[in-house]
């Protein structure tokens, strides 16, 4: 009875998680016009399979194994369920016969219900495979499962979104470098900066240096500026380079919470 359960509550919150990340990411190809309901990163991601359903579908397949770990061995889904798999996963099976984004992909509620359909067979066989795996078999899927699919996400998928940013052309390549050396050094991975940099040099490729493209940029600046500052990444710079750090700037980071040495 107990595992009957966990399907019917696995299918029943996958499908209304899947509907709002389908639909969400479907709205971010609208904005501004439209308010994203979206994550910015995703958006980026859905843009780099540039709407080939098998790249949908093993991008999402890559982290599809690091999310099974998880749920095996401490029993929670990992952010990537949402951000990655369900999305790309729904936009797989739409583009599997119409390959016109902007009927499949770009539209909120075919993706709606594609999100809502994949998120209810992925949660599900999660949740019921975690749930009848033995103590033992968890613990080996965790320590063989996690490693692999870190060495997925770092340092196999910096490389192959760094390549299609140099594919892309020289503007977009520069911006794609540049931003994605400064995640890792900031973020530990260069995925999300290289994701923007592409975002951004297609954008002046296409519209040129306008209003959109102007506030694109200043917002990257800033989301690197603030993550820098919060994780006390301009004290190990100035520790790197032997500088001793102001009184005041340590101070500062007590004040917001990011405590350094």
């Amino acid at each position: 009875m107990e595992p009957l359960i966990i399907i019917l509550e696995s299918i029943i919150i996958g499908a209304l998680v899947g509907f709002g990340v389908g639909a969400g990411a479907a709205r971010m190809f609208h904005a501004p016009t439209v308010q994203g309901m979206g994550a910015f990163r995703t958006l980026g991601e859905l843009n780099a399979c540039e709407g080939d359903s098998i790249s949908h579908f093993s991008f999402g397949l890559g982290f599809l194994f690091n999310s099974w770990a998880s749920v095996v061995g401490a029993g929670a889904l990992t952010q990537d369920v949402e951000h990655r798999i369900i999305p790309n996963w729904a936009a797989a099976t739409l583009l599997w016969r119409n390959k016109k984004v902007e009927q499949t992909l770009h539209n909120p509620k075919k993706m709606a219900f594609a999100g809502a359909i994949v998120g209810m067979i992925v949660v599900a066989v999660m949740n019921s495979t975690a749930a009848s795996i033995p103590e033992s078999m968890r613990q080996v899927a965790t320590e063989v499962l996690v490693p692999a699919a870190d060495w997925l996400i770092n340092p196999i998928m910096p490389i192959v979104f760094w390549t299609a940013a140099m594919d892309a052309g020289k503007r977009t390549g520069v911006w794609g470098t540049v931003l994605g050396g400064l995640a890792h050094l900031i973020m530990g991975n260069a995925v999300p900066g290289i994701v923007l940099g592409i975002l951004i040099g297609k954008g002046v490729d296409d519209s040129g240096w306008n209003r959109i493209t102007k506030t694109l940029v200043t917002a990257v600046i800033l989301l690197f500026l603030l993550s820098g500052f919060f994780r006390g990444f301009d004290v190990e710079l100035l520790h790197s380079i032997q500088v001793d750090v102001p009184q005041w700037l340590i101070e500062l980071h007590k004040f917001v919470g990011s405590e350094v040495k």
